[in-house]
């Protein structure tokens, strides 16, 4: 029978097992929850229980993370803890971790639809790589990462379609006990998100006489060689915002707003999906379709009226 180990040297022989079955980004995304977060805690005990994940969860909570974040380290937790029971390192016991009811459900960012079109207005008149980028996620949702590694032979103007298969991200990288950052380029974030979006007409009529005459291996929001970085790209979209004097809206929120709008016209939901890359639709319901009240008014007078 092996000596038990305590959950830090679980960890360091977990991580090392999984790396070998996960992709880079997922295992630097593991680390560093560990690092930040549960080596502090749990690193130097034998054992872990109950009680001490529940005020563990307390903890966070009251540090202000989210329900969300905290899953994700309970996720981590609980994967570090299997592991170690399963070598007989450690004994695992399942935990029912429970949170306080939320009431309150957050309001999703958008940009109000006057906003919307002063983006994309702007874009227009005052072409550059970095702006068209702008452009594109509004229009299509894709994500930052996405667009970092979007190159101009990923968008098809013949077909008008955008392929998106790759995406950029700064990752956490632990190597003989010491951390750093690498920037790496890797497939997206499921194999949902490997899609085709086709480029509405107005889009696609500013793209087709640039894309004539750049190299189809450069990276669009450069139009080099070289990629730039997502916290890069999000501070230069920060400055242009407040050139266009509009309210502070995170990065993400573009994504938002095409998906709200898409929604606002009566796009069927399965579709709206596929093009966000979700890897189900019920991500798409829970996240952008809430019926308002009109429409309330509007399904329960039409079930009256059958009743006739």
């Amino acid at each position: 029978m092996n000596d038990k180990k305590n959950f830090s040297t679980i960890s360091q022989l977990w991580v090392a097992d999984k790396k070998q079955y996960v992709k880079k980004s997922t295992i630097s995304a593991y680390i560093l929850l560990a690092e930040n977060h549960l080596l502090p805690v749990f690193g130097k005990q034998y054992q872990v229980n109950e009680d001490e994940v529940q005020a563990f969860v307390f903890l966070k909570l009251k540090q202000g993370l989210c329900k969300k974040t905290i899953m994700d380290m309970l996720i981590v937790l609980k994967m570090i803890l299997k592991y170690g029971d399963k070598q007989n390192l450690t004994q695992y016991k399942a935990f029912d971790i429970r949170f306080p009811t939320e009431y309150k459900k957050e309001k999703l960012e958008i940009l109000s639809r006057k906003d919307h079109k002063r983006v994309t207005n702007y874009v227009q008149e005052n072409f550059t790589f970095k702006n068209l980028g702008i452009h594109l996620c509004l229009s299509t949702g894709i994500r930052i990462g996405e667009v970092c590694a979007l190159k101009w032979e990923d968008i098809d103007t013949e077909t008008g379609l955008i392929h998106i298969n790759k995406t950029i991200q700064r990752i956490y990288v632990l190597e003989n006990g010491i951390g750093k950052t690498e920037l790496i380029i890797d497939s997206p974030k499921t194999k949902n998100s490997i899609r085709e979006i086709p480029i509405n007409r107005e889009l696609l009529k500013m793209i087709k006489p640039v894309k004539k005459i750049v190299n189809e291996s450069f990276f669009i929001l450069t139009n080099e060689a070289k990629p730039t970085e997502p916290r890069t790209y999000r501070n230069y979209y920060k400055k242009f915002l407040r050139n266009l004097h509009i309210p502070y809206l995170k990065f993400h929120g573009l994504r938002h707003s095409f998906a709200t709008r898409c929604i606002e016209s009566n796009c069927d939901y399965k579709t709206v999906s596929v093009l966000l890359g979700h890897s189900n639709i019920s991500t798409t319901l829970n996240l952008y379709v809430h019926p308002n009240t009109e429409q309330k008014k509007k399904v329960i007078n039409q079930m009256f009226k059958s009743l006739n």
